[in-house]
């Protein structure tokens, strides 16, 4: 067997996340970046010409310069981790390779960090400090509106598309990680706003070439970015009077516990979040002590 070189286990193993696993863009490029470094790090200072090369020893000494040298966070780390027992994991199951260097290396182990929680009076101030002058308070509104009512990543917001929006049915289908699809109700106040500014603005504005299916567009007809949210949810909190961090995501946090704490099921929550595991659902269980002290009160035999 002829060990390949660093460029080709590269090229292949993109096709392969990208083709076989269906890999979401964003997390395909997260894990190429990890392993571009790697391949980096392997030539330039270990002095490794492939892939065949590597031992445990050697992915361990790239790790103490993640950590030493480019200062990467324990989540960082953890995915660089992942992508590196992926890439020679891959390696191995083509028959690229003899050897997986990475078998025995362990993800560090942290604590889950659970994004700040929005209260539903704070949704309604967020939604209150949209200012009615700005030509994009329809857009805006409905942007909150949908982010809440849904549960939707960013990256699902701003990729939504004008075919997936059903007025009658009161649905959207979103493409989710993985490229799996999903369907998700969408409730009265959400859906007004979103019809709104549809009609009264989105089907009037000029898309760019190779924007027209977005739903929501920018100054120049293209799609939205992912920062552009995160601004506009900072923006918000900034004139709401809200002064803990909060991101687009903690809206999909919102929508996961307020329908948990409304009785719920987790099943359904799930499915609607469009995660694979349960485990990952729970991290929204934890709810603040005061509801659970009401639950306890109403329903303990032994109250």
């Amino acid at each position: 067997m002829q060990a390949p070189s660093w460029e080709t286990a590269i090229r292949e193993y993109e096709l392969y996340l990208r083709v076989e696993r269906a890999m979401a863009d964003n997390s395909r490029q997260a894990y190429m970046r990890d392993v571009h470094r790697y391949a980096g790090f392997a030539q330039s200072t270990l002095q490794c010409s492939s892939p065949e090369d590597m031992s445990l020893e050697k992915i361990r000494m790239f790790l103490s310069f993640l950590v030493e040298k480019c200062l990467l966070n324990e989540r960082s780390l953890a995915r660089n981790i992942s992508s590196i027992r992926s890439f020679h994991g891959f390696l191995l199951l083509d028959e690229w390779v003899s050897h997986d260097p990475s078998e025995r290396l362990e993800l560090p182990r942290f604590s889950k960090k659970l994004p700040q929680l929005l209260s539903v009076a704070e949704i309604e101030a967020l939604l209150a400090a949209i200012q009615p002058a700005d030509r994009h308070a329809l857009r805006n509104k409905a942007i909150v509106e949908v982010l809440y009512a849904c549960g939707l990543r960013v990256s699902e917001l701003v990729n939504l598309q004008r075919s997936g929006v059903f007025f009658e049915e009161g649905f959207v289908q979103i493409m989710g990680k993985g490229r799996k699809e999903r369907l998700i109700p969408i409730g009265e106040p959400a859906l007004n706003a979103l019809r709104t500014y549809y009609h009264e603005q989105r089907l009037q504005q000029p898309a760019a070439h190779g924007h027209e299916a977005f739903v929501f567009l920018n100054n120049r007809g293209r799609r939205l970015s992912r920062v552009m949210i995160f601004q506009l949810v900072k923006q918000l909190a900034t004139r709401a009077g809200i002064q803990k961090p909060i991101s687009p995501h903690s809206f999909r946090h919102a929508f996961a516990t307020h329908l948990i704490e409304g009785g719920a099921d987790l099943r359904a929550v799930q499915e609607m979040l469009g995660h694979e595991s349960i485990t990952t659902t729970e991290i929204y269980l934890h709810l603040n002590r005061e509801y659970l002290r009401e639950v306890v009160a109403l329903y303990h035999p032994r109250k």
